[in-house]
């Protein structure tokens, strides 16, 4: 609390954005409510990310090779060749 300046809404604070201490409370609160539902829903998500994930593996697939083609599937094509050059050409530098 600062100095007592922030104190619930009394019956004079009934507007949208009732004012406390020069802040907009609804409109704070609204805001910090929509952000706790969407880390919600993004922990839910995870969740049904890690199931498909499992289910891949169930299913003989190598989950890190997928992960690995779900990165490449949001570059660029031109970065994809670049990066593939690259490595090719560490590869010839290792001996590899």
């Amino acid at each position: 609390m600062l100095d007592g300046q922030f104190h619930e809404n009394s019956s004079a604070d009934t507007g949208a954005d009732a004012s406390v201490g020069g802040i907009a409370a609804d409109r704070l609160r609204s805001i910090i409510e929509r952000v706790e539902r969407l880390e919600e829903e993004r922990k839910a998500l995870a969740g049904d990310i890690k199931d498909i994930f499992t289910e891949a593996k169930s299913a003989g697939f190598e989950v890190k090779v997928i992960k690995q083609i779900i990165r490449l599937r949001k570059q660029e094509p031109a970065e994809i060749e670049e990066q593939e050059t690259l490595l090719d050409i560490y590869r010839r530098a290792l001996g590899m």
